[in-house]
């Protein structure tokens, strides 16, 4: 389903010269063609078809979310959505071998073009994980992802893909958080960051903030979302600290993750704020609409370009 689907998003945005291309190479893929057709195909995909945004509608995310919920494709290009149709091609499921040699061997051919990928084929390769076989068995190659000096590469495995949250474990997840803060990735397009939140991160995210309080370098306001669930006393502090910033966006942070904590200290922080708690009670004020209003207009024309 998934390979019909780009298929469908593909026959409408590029040319039939083009489609015929991809849906050639697709064949000898899928029918056992020598691991360099697929190298020498993947690679030339953006030559063949172009790389202008799918712009996908809102009945094709939808779609998406059907063939494979949390699958986000709305940032994608139409060469990303080519390569994809190409990973998804290889053989990977010949009923002639035994299951484990089939993902032993798709795993490898897959590696392979990880090593050997540029950026951009990399970026493709990170996005599509959500779709591929043997899931489980990607892991240490995501995390490589995440370990990448280019933010484009950690951006499409730690962005609108639900690969982490699905499959990554406490110790690989926090890290991936804490890294998205520190290069400034937006937060609120990790999938799965409010049921992911862990009391380590919290900590962790406490820490990074007094680092930077000291160095008297600012702190995004979207790590108090991560934080409010696992307030402390010292956690307190820092919020009652934030809670009397000079910046709206810091204050409202912090009176979100007041909202998250139910101990008496919290909510007496929340209750010295009666404009914000009202704004919280109502539902005008949500980390969701913080976020749409604070955040993506600066951050979402910079990210997966």
């Amino acid at each position: 389903m998934d390979k019909q689907l780009l298929h469908r998003w593909l026959s409408e945005r590029v040319s039939q010269e083009s489609l015929s291309w991809l849906e050639q190479k697709q064949e000898k893929i899928a029918q056992g063609a020598p691991e360099r057709v697929f190298f020498t195909a993947f690679s030339a995909v953006p030559r063949y078809i172009g790389k202008q945004a799918l712009d996908l509608s809102v009945e094709d995310l939808e779609a998406a979310q059907e063939v494979r919920p949390g699958w986000f494709a709305g940032h994608w290009t139409v060469d990303q959505a080519g390569r994809t149709l190409l990973v998804l091609s290889l053989p990977c499921d010949r009923v002639a071998t035994p299951p484990e040699y089939r993902a032993e061997t798709y795993v490898q051919t897959l590696n392979k073009v990880f090593t050997t990928a540029d950026e951009g084929e990399l970026v493709a390769l990170y996005q599509s994980l959500p779709l591929l076989p043997y899931p489980e068995k990607h892991k240490a190659q995501a995390a490589e992802g995440v370990r990448s000096n280019m933010t484009t590469v950690f951006n499409a495995v730690a962005l609108r893909n639900p690969y982490p949250a699905e499959y990554f474990d406490d110790i690989a997840w926090n890290q991936m958080v804490l890294k998205a803060v520190f290069i400034g990735s937006p937060l609120y397009l990790i999938q799965g960051l409010d049921e992911r939140a862990n009391p380590q991160l919290a900590q962790m995210l406490v820490d990074y903030a007094h680092e930077r309080w000291s160095a008297k370098r600012p702190v995004t306001p979207e790590l108090w979302r991560v934080v409010g669930g696992f307030v402390d006393d010292a956690i307190a502090s820092d919020l009652q600290k934030v809670l009397s910033d000079s910046d709206i966006a810091q204050q409202q942070a912090a009176a979100l993750a007041c909202s998250q904590s139910s101990s008496p200290q919290t909510q007496a922080l929340l209750a010295s704020r009666p404009d914000l708690q009202s704004l919280i009670q109502n539902g005008n004020l949500t980390w969701d609409s913080f976020s749409q209003h604070h955040l993506s207009s600066q951050n979402l024309s910079s990210q997966n370009k």
